[in-house]
């Protein structure tokens, strides 16, 4: 089923060639994450059924969405990325966010249940750099103690594309490994030191699932809906824990939206005994100064109805919607940030 659903998004996605100059209010267009994809893509079915107004999302990745948005070839932008302020700045764009979720390590190991083998950080850079080979390694084995782990060659899954979920996941590791930090670092794009490559969220997920002795990371929705083997992962506070949207929620109970220049704010490694560490969110990039007014009241007039009335969807999928204080907040920044001929876009209602 959730396979269904995001290639009739991938097959919807056909409609949303047309520049920004062709678009109007009827229809809004959209390229990037594949992060939030089967969300956006809910809200887009609902939204149709209740407005008449349709959206089209190319569920390219963060990178592709970002060149997409500032070449103007879409109205909106999508990125699990949040871009600083100077390069924001740079390309006259305004972002914000829409909701959070986790990016979660999966493997595919014979007789091994989800939350079964416990990893850290470190041991995770380890495994991406191709320092740690096979399952039953010392480093490994000894952090699972009673579980029987195969003599199998570990094959590392990465995205192939520019990603978001890429940049969290790496973000993360250079927090936790030097070695990682320096060799590699973090960003949506890396030079990977050892794997195989997975275009989407959803493609890292088949690799796994049809590679025996695979590990890759997938956005927490793709994992539950495919029934992936998570494993625990340990967080700042010591805990190896699972990823809910409880947890994913305990990582961002201490993010200062409002004092976050230009919404930038990552989530990583979170102190908490029940935070996720590697919990981000997701966020939309629009032009500052709108080409068309009508087409960009449009595209925030869509997600002020998904702030109103898409959490349960959200939750549905395994996203954690934001604070109704940080919707607030966003909503007073549309009229000072997105306008067309110095007027504000957005019409508060």
């Amino acid at each position: 089923m959730f396979k269904k659903f995001v290639a009739s998004l991938s097959a919807s996605l056909i409609l949303a060639s047309g520049a920004v100059s062709t678009a109007h209010a009827a229809s809004i267009s959209g390229a990037g994450a594949t992060f939030p994809a089967p969300l956006y893509a809910k809200w887009a079915e609902t939204y149709k059924a209740t407005t008449g107004i349709g959206l089209n999302y190319q569920a390219i990745g963060s990178g592709g969405g970002i060149k997409q948005i500032k070449a103007k070839t879409v109205d909106f932008g999508a990125s699990d990325k949040p871009l600083k302020p100077a390069e924001l700045a740079a390309a006259g764009l305004y972002q914000f966010p829409t909701v959070m979720g986790g990016v979660v390590p999966i493997v595919n190991l014979p007789g091994i249940r989800p939350g079964q083998i416990k990893l850290t950080g470190t041991l995770l850079a380890d495994i991406f750099m191709g320092r740690i080979r096979k399952w039953n390694d010392p480093r490994i084995a000894g952090l699972n103690r009673g579980v029987r782990l195969p003599p199998l060659p570990i094959t590392v899954v990465h995205r192939s594309d520019g990603s978001g979920t890429s940049f969290l996941f790496t973000s993360y590791l250079a927090m936790k490994n030097p070695a990682w930090a320096a060799k590699v670092g973090a960003s949506d794009a890396v030079s990977w030191p050892t794997g195989i490559g997975g275009k989407g969220n959803d493609g890292v997920s088949a690799f796994v699932k049809q590679t025996m002795g695979s590990i890759g990371y997938v956005e927490y929705a793709y994992a539950k809906q495919n029934r992936a083997t998570f494993v625990l992962l340990q967080n700042k506070s010591g805990q190896f824990i699972a990823p809910a949207a409880g947890n994913f929620t305990a990582a961002a109970a201490g993010a200062q939206w409002a004092k976050a220049p230009g919404n930038y704010i990552l989530l990583l490694d979170q102190p908490g005994a029940k935070a996720w560490p590697i919990t981000g969110a997701t966020f939309i990039l629009v032009h500052r100064n709108q080409p068309n007014p009508a087409t960009g009241a449009s595209v925030l007039k869509f997600f002020d109805w998904a702030y109103k009335g898409g959490d349960a969807a959200a939750l549905r999928l395994d996203y954690v919607p934001l604070p109704a204080a940080v919707k607030a907040l966003v909503r007073k920044q549309w009229l000072t940030s997105v306008k067309a001929g110095n007027k504000p876009v957005y019409v508060a209602r």
